[in-house]
């Protein structure tokens, strides 16, 4: 755990200013690849710190000095995919996260739920990954460049049959959409989330889509907005964000299974940060890399107060949760608190980050008159009243409702509510004054 947690303060400190062109050219540590790097680095952090604080590793703390070495190696791939200008090098991050991905969620599986999980997952991935290098050796065959940044690149894209084109982007999509779990490439997530330990839970919501969508942001902008290619990644993600806010959100109406909800939270999240990329231009980043840090914090507070829960009471559905407010009041205040964040409420961040990213995609519409920004502004509005309902089963049941019968709490000392506590205060502390975080960007 210690060599771990050195490893990650170590990666911030080298999160600093150096030659913009690293590894041949292959990856880009400009200030966009910085701040992924530090985000994700804060992330995998918090991730080291819940595992160490977790009952079912404390149980395992052999086991557990394996499992920070595939910590250490999946930062290692998600700074890379954070910077990667190439497309050998996107290929070989994805791989490296997916890797440490499969391990993780099959590392403590006990029951036969988490074992599925752990084959779904590494099935899954396994199928997109062969789909994606299919679909890169044909934009290698098109343009004899694997530098997607290049001009040599552009060029053949720009001379490359429409149809060929769209159909190797969307093949390189599947592997992309694999690693941000958007629509239609979300299948494993519901079943991986629930089956994994909460705090690998918290990790593959999170971490993943921070160099996800930096690399997404990364491709799209190398190409010039006036190129078919442009046109046609700008499309796809506009089509999925579009679906997946509304599959995401409209299934999690279902559930009551925290883990499961949670999962399917995370799916409408990542049409919002789809959303983000498509707001971002070149040089101008903020927004994006805002919503980035605020979704982080905001994921991996509510998943340490649910599994800080679940170790007192067993319970991991919202309708166990029923009396347990006045019985946990800070734990429930604080994830309550990060519910309305997630829903976009104000005065919390949350609330800031999306009123940045609906207008930025409002300015895009103004500058480019785009009749699919404006669906996304509906389509986000509408998912966002929709995610009420489902976030506020947790406060209604936690505080509005009594429990059939009493459920037994054990005492438990941990520090992981005090991190969770802090993750709200900085929420809404970004909520209020959002302007500390983006004069950073």
């Amino acid at each position: 755990g210690g060599i771990a947690l050195a490893g990650i303060f170590s990666a911030l400190q080298l999160a600093q200013p150096v030659a913009n062109d690293l590894l041949f050219g292959m990856l880009d540590a400009d200030g966009f690849g910085r701040y992924t790097r530090v985000l994700v680095a804060v992330v995998c952090l918090l991730f080291a710190l819940f595992v160490h604080a977790n009952p079912d590793f404390a149980a395992h703390r052999k086991k557990t000095a394996d499992f920070y070495s595939i910590l250490l190696a999946m930062h290692i791939g998600l700074n890379l995919m954070g910077m990667a200008t190439s497309w050998l090098m996107v290929f070989v991050s994805i791989e490296m996260v997916s890797i440490g991905s499969y391990l993780m969620v099959g590392y403590l599986a006990k029951e036969a739920r988490q074992t599925e999980a752990a084959m779904k997952y590494v099935l899954f991935g396994s199928v997109c990954s062969a789909v994606m290098l299919y679909g890169l050796s044909f934009l290698y065959g098109f343009t004899g460049d694997l530098d997607f940044t290049s001009e040599p690149h552009a060029r053949g894209l720009s001379a490359t049959a429409p149809l060929l084109l769209a159909t190797a982007l969307l093949l390189v999509f599947t592997g992309i959409g694999f690693k941000l779990s958007f629509v239609p490439f979300h299948f494993w997530t519901p079943d991986v989330y629930q089956g994994a330990p909460t705090p690998v839970t918290a990790f593959l919501s999170t971490a993943p889509k921070i160099a996800g969508v930096a690399l997404l942001a990364r491709i799209l902008y190398a190409w010039p907005v006036e190129s078919i290619a442009y046109q046609y990644l700008q499309t796809l993600i506009l089509v999925s964000a579009i679906a997946t806010m509304l599959l995401g959100n409209l299934a999690a109406l279902r559930q009551t299974d925290v883990k499961r909800m949670m999962a399917y939270s995370s799916i409408g999240h990542t049409g919002f940060l789809m959303m983000a990329v498509l707001a971002y231009s070149a040089g101008e980043y903020a927004v994006l890399l805002f919503y980035l840090s605020v979704y982080s914090l905001m994921n991996m507070g509510v998943f340490m107060f649910a599994d800080f829960i679940e170790s007192r009471t067993g319970a991991t559905d919202v309708n166990e949760y029923r009396g347990l407010g006045p019985v946990m009041p800070i734990t429930f205040v604080g994830f309550v608190l990060l519910m309305i964040s997630l829903t976009g409420i104000p005065p919390t961040s949350g609330f800031v980050a999306k009123l940045l990213v609906f207008t930025a995609v409002f300015g895009n519409w103004q500058l480019t008159g785009n009749p699919g920004m404006i669906a996304l502004l509906i389509v986000g509005a509408l998912t966002t009243v929709i995610s009420l309902f489902y976030y506020f089963k947790i406060p209604l049941n936690a505080f509005l409702r009594k429990p059939e019968e009493p459920m037994e709490t054990k005492p438990l000392q941990s520090y992981i509510v005090l991190i969770a506590t802090l993750i709200t205060l900085s929420v809404l502390l970004l909520g209020i004054f959002p302007g500390w975080l983006m004069n950073l960007l």
